[in-house]
């Protein structure tokens, strides 16, 4: 049933934080930075305890070998070739088979699928929308949560790489998009002015919504932003490059979790970091 590997994902409060350590997948050199061996990197995140980690179905294997105790995993279903700062001639996004049974043979806690919005590519965008269509069904039939990721390009011309539009007016309508497909939770950008982020949160219309860390930024930025987004209601944060690529993932990823679990206000998790 999903409410019960919801409760694996979410603490008793309702939050969560997941780790993304999955940007192998999507053949791109500068992803691998951090994460060069798997082994070692999804160890360093599992001793620091957030609530999940975020992989593929060729490294769930490093998570799911250890015993006793560990963070749930999210098990990421689609590959595509949009994050390059030269795109290829062609574009595509594609689901693994029998993602959902797939990830109940991982025993994962949850699934994620994009949901891309790129400028000039809209059949990236009905790849997408075919891939959670066929998703969707088989997520209810085996109980498995669904996390759906919409993501808003800029133009690759203008931000080549990996670089997402934090236009609240694009953003909210993708997120309903989502919500309308049924996403059991969704993963999404900041806004640009972060402030504005509960429209974000009020368009899910109580379905749970984590907040993508985006770019490498500052302990305190990061913390800064954690601290607003969970002050206008989100559920909790999915970070990847501000863990991984960090002096210290273990510290940030502690610092993090006081943010989201405890109330911690920036100041005080940035005084955690900075003492260890």
């Amino acid at each position: 049933m999903k409410q019960a590997r919801l409760n694996r994902l979410f603490g008793p409060d309702g939050k969560c934080f997941d780790v993304a350590i999955d940007h192998g997948f999507f053949n791109e050199a500068p992803f691998l930075s951090g994460i060069e061996s798997m082994p070692a990197a999804v160890r360093t995140v599992v001793d620091a305890a957030p609530d999940a980690i975020q992989l593929t179905v060729g490294q769930a294997r490093h998570l799911q070998s250890i015993p006793g105790g560990k963070p749930a995993l999210v098990l990421r279903t689609d590959v595509a070739n949009v994050y390059g700062r030269e795109l290829p001639r062609t574009l595509y996004s594609r689901m693994i088979e029998e993602a959902a049974l797939q990830a109940i043979q991982l025993d994962a806690a949850c699934v994620c699928v994009n949901l891309f919005r790129v400028p000039g590519e809209p059949e990236v965008g009905e790849q997408c929308v075919a891939n959670i269509l066929k998703l969707k069904p088989a997520c209810d039939h085996y109980g498995m949560p669904m996390m759906v990721e919409p993501l808003v390009f800029r133009p690759n011309a203008e931000a080549g790489g990996y670089m997402v539009d934090g236009d609240e007016h694009k953003i909210i309508p993708l997120v309903r998009q989502a919500i309308e497909l049924g996403a059991d939770i969704i993963k999404a950008d900041p806004t640009d002015d972060v402030s504005l982020y509960h429209r974000v949160v009020e368009t899910c219309g109580g379905t749970p919504i984590l907040v993508r860390g985006g770019s490498k930024a500052s302990d305190e930025e990061i913390l800064t932003r954690t601290q607003n987004l969970m002050d206008q209601g989100v559920a909790g944060i999915v970070y990847g490059r501000n863990v991984i690529q960090h002096e210290s993932p273990a510290g940030i990823t502690r610092a993090l979790m006081a943010v989201v679990h405890e109330g911690a206000s920036a100041k005080e998790a940035l005084a955690m970091l900075t003492s260890n």
